[in-house]
């Protein structure tokens, strides 16, 4: 059935080692691991010895965990029982299932006393919800070892193995915390959805920082339908719940001595029998198995042969996990070699780049300034020869046009094609062609009064009625400084001609 929970969440915050919070009082871990040993499930480990049963706290309620997430004691009490029959995993990979659980309970946080469930309304601060559940060792073995090993305080694994809770939501809430507060009990909550819009892209469950710019502190409480989808096994420790817990599973490795057993008695041995009596007859075996070990093979190997084969397989084990650390480390070792390498040859192409970068840019800025500098020139000369400019003009042109573009330098010409149509060279030429054919005219049409055309005399009365004629248009030219008079006939042909040289009859 397809999960219908809006949201999917690993807290990988919860340790499951045989302690308590590391801000108690260490000293009080071997207590708090007494009080976690009575959630391990009621298992018959001689019946079932494939099987590994555990005990641990899940997460605490009320309180923070440093992935930004939390959960209150009303979602705590719906959805604990959900836990049972849940998957454990390792490192969340569900393909990797281990386990299961079995069990819930609820605790005190940092004692593990039990709290009973109808006590939980009355809680406001923080508690544990306590699970238990098993190990298959059939499954993983060496998983199987390590928890227990992991129990012993005298290892040097001792608290390394951790867990991470798995939850689905269909809704959250926000609580708001000042610094280097986790209980959710001194918060104010953000329950509003608009209002929470408007603020989870800064939850870390949203790739935030978590922080506010107030800097309050904001976490995401889970609320809605919330289901619980198991524990991941994991040895990265992340927060305030630690402790896993399994019964102490001890060989016992004495032989008895069968003391009225004599020498008479081993000389009696059956031929027979070719069993071994095994109260006279104690033999060293060495044992490269566990499934060698019966309870017939311990009728017949002495105690070195036991203690022997588990020395081994310690070593064993141990080796391995020394190889398989040093070759993580190596391997750790190396590819922050090549993260190093990759980092300083990334950051010398950077730098290529940005190189690259400002010189292209110069580049076009240089070849742009280029192409502005022949638009303008070829402006300025086009203007230059289609008008008369002066100095003052090509300045004010200049400032004009430098930053027209080309559309907008044509609406322009077009402007100033009006207001400078006097500046015109072509049409002060046409201007000028015409005065002077104008001036031309007029002084043809003077030249012509002032020199009038004579016509030859070809007889007395053609020199009498020319003379008469001209007599009459000099009559007109009066002097400014004589008033003008009409001439008698008489005066105008003696003014005319010489009468003195005609005989007038």
């Amino acid at each position: 059935m397809k999960d219908k929970t809006q949201y999917q969440s690993i807290f990988a915050n919860l340790h499951i080692k045989p302690v308590v919070s590391e801000e108690k009082d260490k000293y009080l871990s071997m207590a708090s691991t007494e009080q976690l040993k009575k959630f391990i499930p009621e298992i018959d480990l001689e019946t079932n010895i494939d099987l590994l049963p555990i005990a641990f706290d899940a997460c605490v309620v009320n309180r923070v965990n440093k992935n930004g997430d939390v959960m209150d004691s009303t979602t705590a009490a719906k959805i604990a029982k959900n836990f049972i029959n849940k998957p454990i995993n390792i490192e969340h990979n569900r393909n990797t299932v281990v386990g299961c659980i079995l069990s819930y309970a609820f605790t005190e946080f940092g004692s593990n006393n039990k709290i009973e469930e109808e006590e939980l309304d009355k809680i406001k601060g923080p508690f544990n919800i306590t699970l238990g559940g098993l190990v298959w060792k059939i499954v993983n073995q060496d998983l199987a070892d390590k928890i227990e090993e992991a129990n012993d305080p005298t290892s040097d694994h001792y608290m390394s193995i951790s867990a991470s809770w798995e939850l689905g939501f269909g809704d959250f809430n926000i609580v708001v915390l000042d610094e280097n507060e986790k209980n959710i009990e001194n918060g104010r909550f953000i329950t509003d959805t608009s209002e929470v819009d408007k603020i989870k892209d800064s939850l870390r469950g949203f790739g935030g920082s978590g922080r506010l710019e107030n800097g309050k502190y904001i976490y995401r409480q889970v609320a809605g339908k919330v289901l619980p989808l198991g524990i991941g096994l994991t040895l990265n420790p992340a927060a305030d719940v630690k402790g896993v817990v399994t019964k102490n599973t001890e060989i016992d490795l004495s032989i008895k001595e069968d003391k009225a057993s004599t020498t008479e008695d081993n000389q009696n041995i059956s031929s027979q029998d070719e069993k071994l009596n095994v109260k006279k007859d104690i033999i060293y075996m060495k044992i490269s198995k566990i499934e060698q070990i019966t309870d017939q093979l311990l009728k017949e190997v002495t105690a070195s042969s036991i203690t022997d084969f588990i020395a081994d397989e310690i070593k064993k084990v141990s080796d391995e996990f020394i190889a398989e650390k040093a070759q993580k480390e190596n391997e750790l070792k190396v590819a922050s070699e090549k993260l190093a390498a990759m980092s300083s040859e990334h950051e010398g192409v950077k730098k290529q780049i940005e190189e690259l970068n400002q010189k292209l840019s110069a580049l076009e800025a240089e070849k742009v300034a280029k192409a502005q500098e022949e638009a303008f020139n070829i402006r300025m000369a086009t203007l230059d020869e289609e008008y008369d400019l002066s100095d003052e003009d090509r300045k004010v042109l200049a400032s004009d046009i430098k930053d027209l573009n080309e559309e907008a330098f044509s609406a322009y010409k077009n402007k100033i094609a009006v207001l400078m149509k006097e500046k015109n060279k072509k049409a002060k030429e046409e201007k000028s062609k015409k005065e002077k054919e104008t001036k031309a005219e007029e002084v043809k049409a003077s030249e012509e009064v002032k020199t009038p055309e004579v016509a030859p005399i070809s007889s007395t009365q053609e020199v009498v009625e020319q003379a008469v004629d001209n007599g009459l248009k000099a009559s007109t030219e009066i002097p400014n400084s004589a008033p003008a008079a009409e001439p008698t006939v008489r005066e105008k042909y003696a003014k005319a001609f010489d009468l003195d040289g005609f005989e007038i009859k």
